[in-house]
């Protein structure tokens, strides 16, 4: 295909043929060995040792969605890598933050902007937030045997409902199936002391900052009950990537919002190690 571009200076038939509004279709008809189900991996003894990134959470507020996550990669007992990305923007009005076998899921993220894109382009206009969660859970699906083989990838996906006007997040397990989640969400290895934490401290009427000191907060609390989740790691300047969705869109905080954020957690931990407590009623 390429050598054909090349030469005629034109592109191959298949781009100017009209066809489905989805990027994984067209892939599949005209390349279908470049996605990432289809690849078939060669016979392993024993579980595949890959990076695997750890614990992303999400908490609404009034005005939109935070989307958070650590920085940490594992690979068995091993830190593979201090400070990977794990939260990516799917488009303007919405985010995906990854967890499991890291290359595959990085690689998931890509198709699925490039999903989200040409299918704006294609049909003019932008799918609902509930499209966007299907197309991520049909993509998901789709790595099912990959996932078997010890190669998942589980994702939490958050975003500003325009027609709704509220923020709104979706989790998934390996086969794709897909939830809707009230309040908050958490995934990854430090899943469940990251959620004891928010379900302690989620208030419905949380402000936009409120709601981004509670994610640092169950993010520091996943860190120090599992060793794969990495806290803020202030020798080295590594904070967790935060963002915020709201209706002027998404919003990565910039390393000194994240570095005020966390210090300030860090230094409210040095008088109370085990963090802030649940107003009582």
């Amino acid at each position: 295909m390429e050598a054909n571009t090349r030469s005629t200076g034109r592109l191959p038939a298949a781009f100017l043929t009209p066809g489905s509004s989805s990027f994984m279709d067209f892939l599949g008809e005209h390349q279908p060995e470049m996605l990432p189900g289809n690849r078939q991996l060669p016979p392993v003894q024993g579980v595949i040792e890959a990076p695997h990134g750890t614990t992303i959470v999400a908490v609404t507020f009034p005005g939109g969605v935070v989307l958070a996550g650590d920085r940490r990669a594992t690979m068995g007992n091993m830190i593979a890598q201090r400070d990977i990305e794990k939260v990516f923007p799917a488009d303007e009005y919405s985010a995906v933050g990854i967890a499991g076998t890291a290359g595959l899921a990085v690689e998931m993220v890509k198709l699925f902007q490039l999903e989200l894109e040409h299918f704006e382009k294609v049909e003019g206009a932008q799918l609902s937030l509930e499209g966007k969660a299907n197309r991520l859970s049909t993509m998901i699906r789709s790595n099912l045997g990959m996932a078997m083989q010890g190669l998942a990838v589980v994702p939490l996906f958050a975003g500003y409902d325009v027609d709704r006007g509220r923020g709104r997040i979706f989790s998934y397990d390996v086969t794709g199936g897909r939830s809707e989640e009230r309040n908050y969400a958490t995934t990854g290895s430090g899943s469940v002391f990251a959620r004891g934490a928010m379900k302690k401290l989620f208030r419905d009427d949380l402000t936009e900052e409120q709601a981004t000191t509670l994610v640092v907060q169950a993010l520091y609390d996943a860190a120090d009950d599992d060793s794969a989740t990495g806290g803020p790691d202030v020798a080295r300047r590594i904070y967790p990537i935060i963002t915020v969705i709201t209706e002027g869109g998404f919003r990565r905080l910039g390393e000194d919002e994240a570095a005020e954020l966390a210090g300030s957690v860090l230094q409210a931990r040095l008088e109370q190690p085990d963090g802030p407590r649940a107003a009582l009623l």
